[in-house]
């Protein structure tokens, strides 16, 4: 079938072939979707948000980038992402309500690890350790922010395999190209 040149202000009609023909064509030419995310938390109860929905929209076909900065770079710390906490003092969203006096009880951070982790387990989620590796082999990029590094003295050896160094400006760049940019 021949397509009808158009003129400016001339009303379309399209079939429902030719629409679903030239919807599809105008979803691929735009890509996929992307998600962008800042991760400047390193608790253990902070590093499953980033991690499950960069690993989510990489299962999904979306490209995914997490932006590790200020403490969140523990995440991707080969010295601290196999040890994260827990800490009960202050802390609102514990599952049972701590008085902060009991928080303050030598003991207590290790506790409430323990007991995430196990919760976490009962609900088959693997530890950060294996998330991570998951995200790397689904593509998910890794920021790492170069300003982080220089205040805290990590050095490029220190991040685990995989992690690009980044510059806030790169990941704004980044960022801007996405669809959907969260931080956690």
């Amino acid at each position: 079938m021949a397509e009808k040149t158009m003129r400016p202000g001339e009303p379309v009609t399209l079939d429902a072939e030719t629409f679903r023909r030239l919807h599809a064509q105008a979803h691929k030419a735009m890509g996929p979707k992307r998600l962008a995310i800042i991760a400047s938390k390193g608790t253990l109860d902070m590093a499953y948000p980033p991690l499950i929905l960069a690993v989510t929209a990489a299962s999904m076909g979306m490209e995914a980038g997490i932006f590790f900065t200020f403490y969140g770079l523990d995440i991707v710390n080969r010295k601290k992402w196999k040890s994260l906490k827990v800490a009960p003092l202050a802390n609102p969203a514990m599952p049972m309500p701590v008085p902060n006096i009991v928080g303050a009880i030598p003991g207590m951070t290790a506790m409430a690890t323990a007991m995430l982790k196990r919760m976490m387990s009962k609900q088959n989620m693997p530890p950060i350790p294996e998330f991570v590796d998951m995200a790397k082999q689904l593509g998910v990029k890794l920021f790492g922010c170069s300003t982080t590094c220089g205040v805290m003295g990590v050095k490029d050896e220190d991040l685990l395999d995989g992690v690009e160094i980044a510059g806030a400006a790169a990941f704004l760049d980044y960022a801007a190209h996405a669809d959907i940019t969260l931080f956690v």
